[in-house]
């Protein structure tokens, strides 16, 4: 939270100070208080149950127009990465809340304290990445859309709603991981694709086509919804069973599929 937001103005990103202006409540980051400053904090009436909010879901974006470009704040230059690939850090995590809550972003959107996002300085607009808190094991799923922070000690910035599933809110700040995640590792439910050889029965535009299908595989041939996974690639929902322990196994229930619902399905092999 202790950081500085880029806001697009005209197409334009503009460095706006966010920390270090005022001090913070009481003592610092880190004590049992709290660290966030007296103009920024949690919402007086955060919504219930905010643990059930799920991660964000790793999907392949158009990389932002202008938030990509090299920039300077606070007298540094920052170029951003053209690609996440293989990015992982260790350093620390601060938050941020009600004070930029609704105000543009760095890609534009406007900010929301209790969406699974992020700020940091250098990795693409959008992009995902895990950050996982190294002294509990906790961790999360944030979509990056923001610039910041712009501390030499901070690696990136959360919202308030990743703080609190990472338990950073009352702390302020703590050493975190952050890893880039691949979209195309992730089904559109943001589960980890396994290895392996699979039966593609479908690929639709719509993504309630492939669900629709998704459920009739389990109404007409009693296939367990975890076995099927939607698989978002090229503008196309790929509706995929599996995986099989062998070419033969596969090819046994494509027949099936060809008798019980007139579907040609193919086989797909999907490596790590």
């Amino acid at each position: 939270m202790h950081t500085l937001r880029l806001l697009v103005v005209a197409g334009i990103a503009l460095a706006v100070g966010a920390c270090g202006t005022t001090p913070p409540v009481g003592k610092p980051a880190g004590s049992a208080r709290g660290g966030y400053y007296l103009d920024d904090g949690p919402d007086a009436n955060p919504p219930v149950d905010l643990d059930a909010v799920p991660d964000a879901v790793p999907r392949r974006e158009p990389l932002h127009r202008f938030a990509n470009r090299t920039y300077v704040a606070l007298g540094n230059t920052y170029t951003p990465l053209s690609s996440a690939g293989g990015y992982r850090e260790e350093g620390l995590a601060s938050w941020y809340g009600r004070r930029f809550h609704g105000k543009k972003t760095a890609s534009g959107e406007l900010y929301d304290m209790y969406a699974m996002t992020a700020a940091h300085p250098t990795l693409p607009i959008p992009s995902y990445a895990r950050v996982t808190a190294l002294d509990s094991g906790r961790s999360v799923v944030v979509r990056i859309n923001d610039r910041g922070p712009f501390h030499k000690n901070r690696l990136v910035d959360v919202s308030y709603t990743a703080a609190h599933r990472l338990g950073l809110v009352a702390r302020g700040s703590a050493r975190v991981r952050v890893e880039s995640l691949d979209p195309d590792a992730y089904d559109t439910r943001g589960e980890a694709l396994s290895e392996g050889v699979f039966l593609q029965i479908g690929a639709f535009s719509r993504a309630d086509n492939a669900q629709q299908l998704v459920a009739r595989l389990a109404r007409e041939l009693a296939v367990d919804p975890e076995r099927t996974r939607v698989v978002l690639r090229d503008s196309l929902h790929r509706v995929q069973l599996g995986p099989y322990s062998s070419d033969d196994e596969a090819l046994a229930d494509r027949a099936r599929v060809r008798e019980r619902l007139d579907l040609n399905a193919v086989l797909v092999r999907r490596d790590g």
